[in-house]
Formats: C-alpha cells, structure tokens, sequence
C-alpha cells in the first residue's frame, strides 16, 4: 500500500529529536500492543544505538494477550530493549515505567539528572501515557494521527526530564502491510488512505486469524469464505445498502475499520513475529531484485555509449 502522508512538521521533528539525541540517556519508545513492529519507527531504531531503551506496548487491552507477551519475548532478545504491556486501567505499570529508566541508566552510569526522550508514531497513545505518568493534562490528546507538532520538556520527577516528541513516521513504509495496518488501527488520517482496501485487508486477516470474533460481534451464522462474502453479510445486518438494495462497501469497511480501533472485536493483534519475519523476506528480495535490474539498465546504456 502507498502512502502519501509526511506533513511538514514531521519533517521538522525529524531534524530536532536528531539534535537532541547525544543529549539523551534512555528512550521510551511507545507503540502499539496491536502491531508492535510496524508501529515503531525504524529511525528511531538507527539512532539510539547502545541507548537504554524502554518499548511500552500501549492499549494492551485491545490486543491479543498471547501474542502481546511473544511480541515481548522478541523485543527484549534485543540487548539494552525492555518492554512493558500498559492499558489505561494499568496504574502500577506507570511506576515501573519511572523505576526501569531509573535502573536502566544508573547501571550504566552515574548522573544527577536523567534525560528521557519519549517518542513514538502518531496515534499509539503517547500523549495519554504522558498525562498519565506525570498525573497532569500536559499532553494534548486526540482521535486524529498527529495531534503533537512540537517538542516540549516535561520536568517527570526530580531527576527526569521527559523529552515529549512530535509522532512522526517516516518518508517511505516499504513493507506494505505495515502500510495497510497503520491504516487499519487509524496511526494515518483516513484523507491519505483508501478505505475499502484497508477494510479488505483487514477482512482478509481477520478472516484468517480471527473467524469466530467475526462470527461473534456480527452474528453471523457460519465463517464467511472470502473478504467479499464477509463484508456484503455484515453490511446487509449492519444497514450498508445503497440505493436498489445492494450494499456499501465502502460503508461496510467504515463499520469494520471502526470496530477494530475501537476495541468491539475483542483482542485482536494484526501481526506476529514470524509473519513479520516472512513479509521483510520478501521486501528484501525485492529490493535485490531492483537493484539486478537496476545494474542491469546502467550497463546496457555503458555498452550503447
């Protein structure tokens, strides 16, 4: 899936957090529990290199539990990475969020003051995890991708200063189905994205990996066989006809989509580590592939010359 959406201020943010970062001693990278791969930025991952750094996995309540604590498992194979699960109603895990920094950086070193860059892709949460780690309403949050435009220092406690950042992505996603998975949790604006493929994407998995929660929130009475059949069934129960009866697609996908952000399907994780695995394979081979050709074209125009 192409994705035309890098606003300026991204940009902006990019070149500032990069200005900033020798000045940093740990990193809390803040993603998604639905598809915590695809929602961390891979900018991030050049720059901390040694950096202490803390991945929180927000709005663990929406994700699939089991694939919540193997998503765990593989982060933290990653040396000087822990992650931590955190839903709104998980208080206690706000402290140990202040502890690890604490324990991360002195172990390394000993300094008065800590410097914590918080950071993640718009709308995974970052902003409600600030609010509710200082007890303030210093973060302005928000449905829509992109709500923080600038960087602000957040005085935590005594020794921490919490360095908030834009969500910013990055200029080009080229594993396609972390396109299509951005979209479908709503981390892009809906202007920059086709509805009806995202809602056939997200059928498709959801068909595959999830069947009975279908069956459950549309009550449907058998597993539909494609994303077609699917979407035409929920859309006729949920009310997606167009004029002559037949049914909205698009409408269809809207219900999907919404549902699936919103929590109505239950836990739902759209990735796993191996699948992951197998979808950068591929985009590896690809990129090989235009490389040959690539070579290719400059040495058949070097003989013509």
């Amino acid at each position: 899936m192409s994705i035309n959406w890098y606003p300026g201020h991204m940009h902006k943010a990019r070149k500032e957090m990069l200005e900033i970062m020798t000045t940093i001693d740990c990193i809390i990278e803040v993603v998604d529990a639905r598809l915590p791969f695809s929602s961390q930025n891979p900018i991030i991952s050049e720059w901390r290199d040694s950096k202490p750094t803390i991945v929180v996995m927000t709005k663990a309540d929406l994700a699939d539990p089991t694939q919540t604590e193997r998503w765990q498992q593989h982060l933290e194979q990653h040396e000087n990475i822990k992650s931590l699960a955190y839903s709104p109603k998980d208080t206690q895990r706000l402290q140990q969020i202040k502890s690890l920094c604490h324990k991360l950086v002195t172990e390394k070193k000993s300094i008065k003051a800590i410097n914590v860059m918080i950071t993640g892709i718009p709308n995974v949460g970052k902003s409600t995890l600030i609010n509710a780690l200082t007890g303030k309403t210093i973060a302005k949050t928000g449905d829509e991708p992109a709500v923080t435009k600038r960087q602000q220092k957040i005085h935590w406690d005594e020794n921490i200063v919490l360095h908030d950042t834009p969500g910013i992505l990055w200029p080009k996603i080229e594993n396609p189905h972390s396109g299509y998975r951005l979209a479908a949790i709503g981390s892009i604006k809906n202007t920059a994205m086709d509805y009806e493929d995202v809602g056939f994407y997200a059928a498709t998995y959801l068909l595959e990996n999830y069947p009975i929660a279908l069956k459950e929130r549309y009550q449907l009475e058998s597993t539909p066989l494609s994303e077609v059949d699917f979407l035409e069934v929920m859309g006729a129960k949920r009310g997606a006809r167009q004029t002559g009866g037949r049914i909205n697609l698009h409408k269809a996908c809207e219900i999907l989509l919404h549902d699936l952000r919103q929590g109505q399907l239950g836990g739902i994780t759209l990735e796993t580590p191996d699948r992951v695995q197998q979808e950068l394979q591929i985009v590896e081979q690809e990129k090989q592939k235009k490389e040959a050709l690539k070579k290719e074209r400059k040495q058949k125009f070097k003989h013509k010359r």
